[in-house]
């Protein structure tokens, strides 16, 4: 079976298979010749734009944060660490509850609903440091929203070549959504993981996908869409070539996400500790009909919906279309598979649905709307998708209006 069908890409294959590159492409970026200026080199390398991008976005929101604060003097800190900034930052100081709080008889809002590996990464640098967890975490933030920018562009780059890969990562990077990389998330950690582990598996290397899998999926749920797309291809590697190698993927992927639903239920005694927490704490619970309630109160009366409804009813719409278009350009299938079950999976999260960093975390439906659009439409929509990331910022920086 062809690579393109098996949904993997032959490693024999060498630098042919690059799609869209030319061999001075191929040769500045992975192998810079000896001598060759260092500044030819980034002028010839696809990911410069997203790296600029991506760096003036943090630098400007700063110097704006920094700005409003000489007006209003409550402090650079108190606006970047709120929402679930806080709660991260808590659970790398303080841990995770034995005993879960009860408010009125529900479970209370605590730590056990922020899975453990960013917690993990501040409190650990911060001891080796000795710097504020504050200060490590927006630090980590910054760097792993730029890892995510460089793996989204290298994982389009393996089978779409340079130039729609540079296109993938500059709309990443000024996608509404990438506000997040402004606040102390986890997001950064969880993309990098999942594009650098789908990258893993177009290219079989299957421990490599699995470790990469274990780390994003003991750092968010929706990372668990990832295991199926490793089941997806260790079953094709099984039944084309026998290679039984295959199936390290799909069991190491979720056990980021068994492990530390194990561990809560040996801390706390309660196996359903996290369940409990969201619904309690978040009133966040799965449902399929959301998705739908969303839609149809728009389209009954389209003036009705306040802005938390007006954001959710235009992510759907970015994300029907480029599932629209991710199908149509016949995406690896591991790929697709990601891209369609996290957007699943988000849309029927009430009453999270899908806002803009959520349809962010389906980056392969995002990076089909860039390798899509060329020339002038390309234009249009991203300098629409910078003002999103505008009003995004701003209305999570400087208001309580729409939660994350």
């Amino acid at each position: 079976m062809p690579p393109e069908q098996s949904g993997v890409v032959d490693r024999s294959a060498g630098s042919a298979d690059r799609r869209g590159a030319t061999p001075d492409t191929v040769d500045s970026i992975d192998a810079p010749a000896s001598g060759r200026p260092l500044r030819r080199d980034l002028r010839h390398w696809y990911l410069r734009w997203p790296t600029v991008a991506y760096l003036a976005v943090r630098i400007l929101t700063v110097v704006w944060l920094l700005i409003a604060d000489r007006h209003s003097h409550t402090g650079l800190g108190s606006r970047l660490f709120r929402w679930d900034g806080r709660w991260f930052v808590r659970a790398a100081v303080h841990g995770y509850p034995r005993t879960l709080p009860t408010t009125h008889g529900h479970v209370a809002g605590n730590t056990i609903a922020f899975f453990p590996v960013y917690p993990a990464i501040i409190r650990w640098l911060s001891w080796l440091t000795s710097t504020s967890p504050v200060a490590v975490a927006w630090a980590i933030t910054v760097a792993t929203g730029l890892t995510a920018t460089w793996a989204v562009g290298a994982l389009v780059r393996q089978w779409a070549g340079p130039e729609p890969a540079t296109r993938a990562a500059l709309l990443f990077a000024l996608f509404p959504g990438a506000f997040v990389f402004s606040l102390p998330y986890s997001e950064g950690i969880a993309i990098t993981s999942l594009a650098l582990g789908l990258l893993a598996l177009l290219r079989q290397r299957w421990w490599l996908a699995g470790l990469a899998g274990l780390v994003a999926t003991a750092t968010t749920p929706i990372a668990l869409a990832f295991v199926v797309s490793c089941a997806w291809c260790a079953a094709s590697a099984i039944r084309h070539r026998r290679d039984w190698r295959s199936l390290a993927a799909p069991v190491l992927a979720p056990l980021g996400f068994v492990a530390y639903m194990g561990w809560l239920w040996l801390h706390t005694g309660r196996l359903n500790a996290w369940r409990l927490t969201e619904k309690g704490g978040w009133h966040s619970y799965p449902s399929l009909r959301y998705p739908v309630h969303i839609a149809a109160t728009f389209l009954f009366n389209p003036i009705r919906p306040t802005i938390t409804g007006q954001i959710l009813v235009a992510g759907t719409v970015v994300t029907v279309i480029g599932a629209v278009l991710a199908i149509r350009q016949r995406q690896p299938p591991p790929v697709l598979l990601y891209g369609l079950l996290a957007a699943g999976l988000a849309a029927a999260a009430a009453p999270v649905g899908l806002r803009p960093r959520f349809v962010m975390l389906a980056f392969p439906l995002v990076a089909a709307i860039a390798i899509r659009l060329q020339g002038r439409a390309y234009v249009v929509v991203l300098a629409l998708s910078a003002v999103g990331l505008f009003l995004m910022t701003w209305l999570e920086l400087f208001s309580f209006a729409v939660f994350p």
